[in-house]
């Protein structure tokens, strides 16, 4: 196998292979590493790669689920085993190591996947691009001095330029679905509570956030939702999921859905025309292919309840961050963390009970709102972002006057507008690359699902894969092409 054949096998392809005898797993990852020499410095998508786990790998350590030995990536915030390193993309953390296995990276060990190393991101993931004084910023593989998005954007470039065919990812605002929008992947975020944060935490964000992965395809995100939605021992709650695994519903009919579409600015930011119209031509299909479409606009003013709730994310960030300093031994201050954040910590400082509980409330108030849409419609159909990849410096932390108060306008609006709200509801949401820009760049379509009803999600996101495929482009910046 070449590095361009190797390039070009999603996870279930590539773990076919290796079930095969056509490659092995440490002959996968060696293929890996040389597709990081190969594109990664002109991506910066990758800070890490563990030479235990490549060319001194074992392969009798790998997990014998459905992606044995295929390379992975952790993204650098969450996740990880003990003893590695994570710094989440912080001055402030840098050298600092994981004292515990989580149960997101047991998981991702048990369904096959062998951890080669750990992808950038923003610092402390409060960016929606992957631009950081620590490690630097990644360009999406599309065009070199763009946004991947973020915060999961190394894991998404690193994905979508052929380095390994899926990668970990993790989504309090859209995290995973920003990236996949402006880099042309597959970008799910589950349920509230289907991905277990355990053990060190019950939730993360106060339920907004969840953890999963980058992909190519639908069949890949289907088949590790399977290895990663599994409730671990002293999780808070459990929800429902199907009797079948998710695996069962890729290409299988829908049934005939109610889908509500829209292209309403959610924060204020117009929508690209060519956007708007990809939205228009998926709706239009989904109608002929037998499903009740219409348009129809959700209730949410995303600038005024994003700042208001925006506390919740903040409250007790001080702490953390002062936990995080007296591990390093380091000050905090302009030197350990950017602006923006050295901005909230000091925001965070100043918060009381009662304006977290306030937070909460407005929380509370804007997901009751939200979930009116899902009394009407069975999806809701819309644009993963207003636009399309943007130049970097525009939506990063290390921007000098954002305060508290532009932070969400100015930081959030563009890369957040239309994926904050399925994290307010807790539902799930998928990013498929529909379409290309007139600019060459990917135009992502977002669908989102009531609550524990990505079951409901897959068969349509599966048949949009079918009709609107994407798995021939392939970016300037690719394997195949270095």
């Amino acid at each position: 196998m070449n590095l361009s054949e190797f390039a070009a096998q999603d996870a279930s392809a590539l773990a076919a292979l290796i079930a095969a005898g056509e490659i092995t797993p440490t002959e996968a990852a060696i293929m890996a590493m040389r597709s990081i020499e190969a594109v990664n410095p002109a991506l910066n998508a990758v800070v890490e790669t563990y030479a235990d786990r490549i060319e001194d790998l074992d392969e009798s350590s790998l997990g014998d689920g459905p992606f044995r030995g295929v390379p992975f990536l952790m993204k650098d915030v969450f996740g990880h085993q003990a003893g590695r390193t994570m710094e989440f993309a912080s001055r402030l953390c840098k050298g600092m190591v994981t004292g515990q296995d989580t149960c997101v990276y047991q998981r991702i060990v048990a369904s096959g996947m062998n951890v080669i190393g750990r992808s950038n991101a923003p610092e402390y993931s409060m960016a929606g691009t992957t631009e950081s004084a620590l490690h630097g910023n990644t360009s999406n593989p599309w065009r070199e001095g763009y946004s991947a998005g973020g915060s999961s954007g190394g894991a998404t470039a690193a994905v979508m330029a052929g380095i390994v065919p899926m990668a970990h990812g993790s989504d309090i605002a859209g995290s995973i679905r920003i990236p996949a929008g402006w880099c042309g992947s597959v970008g799910l975020k589950p349920s509230r509570g289907r991905i277990s944060y355990g053990p060190m935490l019950d939730e993360h964000g106060f339920g907004l956030a969840t953890n999963f992965v980058q992909t190519r395809s639908v069949r890949d995100a289907a088949t590790m939702l399977d290895w990663m939605g599994v409730p671990q021992t002293g999780d808070p709650f459990v929800i429902p999921g199907p009797e079948e695994p998710y695996a069962a519903f890729v290409g299988r009919p829908a049934g005939r859905c109610r889908i509500g579409w829209s292209v309403k600015p959610l924060m204020g930011v117009p929508v690209d025309p060519e956007i708007v119209e990809t939205v228009k031509a998926t709706a239009q299909l989904l109608q002929e292919m037998g499903h009740e479409v219409v348009e129809d606009d959700p209730e949410f003013d995303g600038l005024t309840s994003v700042r208001k709730f925006s506390d919740v994310w903040f409250f007790g960030f001080d702490h953390r961050l002062e936990s995080y300093a007296a591990q390093s031994g380091r000050v905090i201050g302009s030197e350990t963390l950017e602006p923006v954040i050295l901005n909230i910590y000091e925001h965070a400082k100043s918060l009381t009970p009662g304006d977290f509980l306030a937070a909460m409330a407005e929380l509370n108030r804007a997901r009751r709102v939200l979930a009116e849409y899902y009394n009407r419609h069975d999806l809701w159909l819309g644009p993963t972002l207003a636009r399309v990849a943007e130049p970097w410096g525009r939506y990063n932390l290390g921007r000098e006057g954002i305060t508290i108060d532009n932070y969400v306008p100015e930081i959030l609006a563009v890369p957040c507008q239309f994926t904050v709200p399925h994290n307010i509801l807790g539902t799930p949401a998928i990013s498929l690359p529909l379409a290309l820009h007139s600019s060459g760049l990917p135009i992502g379509v977002q669908i989102g699902a009531p609550a524990s009803c990505e079951h409901v999600l897959i068969p349509i996101a599966s048949a949009l894969e079918e009709a609107m495929p994407w798995c021939d482009r392939v970016p300037p910046v690719h394997v195949s092409r270095a």
